[in-house]
């Protein structure tokens, strides 16, 4: 199932699969990691939901929801 990050619930992980956004903001993005392939995991949400933590390879990264929203990832459904 293909989900936008700014969905995961806390602890979901996910690959990405594509980088959606024009210019500069999508530029940004894969300039913090956000590439095809890479695998990411949602570490925390902060009280009001904004931002989101992630892991992704090997570091945390703070992203706001309006960025997540453009990186689209494959996630496992609960079984």
């Amino acid at each position: 199932m293909q989900k936008e990050m700014s969905a995961f619930a806390i602890g979901e992980t996910g690959r990405i699969v594509k980088v959606l956004g024009e210019g500069k903001v999508r530029h940004r993005l894969f300039d913090m990691g956000l590439t095809p392939g890479a695998e990411v995991y949602l570490r925390k949400k902060a009280p009001m939901g904004d931002p989101l933590e992630f892991t992704l390879r090997g570091y945390e990264l703070s992203l706001r929801k309006d960025e997540a929203q453009f990186v689209i990832c494959e996630v496992e459904e609960a079984k």
